[in-house]
C-alpha cells in the first residue's frame, strides 16, 4: 500500500517512468472511458508497459476515485455493517484495547487494525457472512492451530462467524505471541 493514499501520488512517477505528461495519459483515459475497468487496465498495461499499481492509480482516478482510503476511523467502517457484526468487531476491539492498552487501532487497507510500536500486530475484516481475524504471522497461525480446531483457518487468516461468542483468552494469547515476536 502507498504510504500516501491519494491516487495523484502516483503521477509524478508514471510521468517518469512513461515519458509522457498527465495531460497526455489523461487524454488516453478520455478516449477509452466507455471500456471496463478491467479493459482499461489491460490497455494500459498492454499497451504503454504500465506496472498494475500505476494503471490502478489512473484508471480510478480517471474514474473519479481519488484516493484509497474510505474510511478514517473504526466507527466510519463499522458504520456500513448490521449490529450483529458491529457487536462482534466492538467485542474483538474492546478485549484486545483493555490486554493491550499501548496498541492503538488504525484503519489500514480499508480495515481495522491493531498496531504496536510501528507494527501491525492484529487485523479484522467484514464479510458478509463471516468476519476474518489475521494475527499478522503465520508462525503464531501455525502455534495456535491446535486451539482453532473448530474455526476455519485459511493461510493468514482464522474465519469467524458473525455472531462470535468472544474468546477473550483466545485473542489475547495470540496478540500477545506476536507481541512476543518483535
Amino acid at each position: 500500500m502507498a504510504t500516501n493514499p491519494d491516487r495523484a501520488s502516483y503521477f509524478p512517477a508514471i510521468e517518469k517512468k512513461y515519458g509522457q505528461p498527465m495531460s497526455y495519459w489523461f487524454a488516453q483515459m478520455k478516449e477509452i472511458a466507455d471500456r471496463k475497468y478491467p479493459e482499461q487496465i489491460a490497455f494500459l498495461r498492454e499497451n504503454h508497459g504500465f506496472s498494475q499499481a500505476h494503471a490502478n492509480a489512473l484508471v480510478l482516478y480517471s474514474r473519479g476515485s481519488l484516493s484509497s482510503k474510505k474510511y478514517n476511523t473504526v466507527d466510519q467502517y463499522l458504520a456500513q455493517f448490521d449490529e450483529t457484526k458491529q457487536t462482534t468487531v466492538l467485542g474483538i476491539i474492546k478485549t484486545l484495547s483493555t490486554k493491550f492498552p499501548k496498541a492503538e487501532w488504525v484503519i489500514a487497507w480499508n480495515q481495522p487494525m491493531l498496531k504496536y510500536k510501528d507494527q501491525y500486530i492484529f487485523g479484522v475484516t467484514v464479510l458478509r457472512n463471516h468476519i476474518l481475524m489475521a494475527p499478522w504471522s503465520t508462525d503464531v497461525l501455525n502455534t495456535f492451530l491446535p486451539r482453532l480446531s473448530g474455526y476455519e483457518v485459511n493461510k493468514k487468516t482464522i474465519k469467524i462467524p458473525v455472531d462470535w461468542m468472544i474468546d477473550a483468552k483466545l485473542l489475547k494469547d495470540m496478540v500477545a505471541a506476536r507481541v512476543a515476536e518483535f
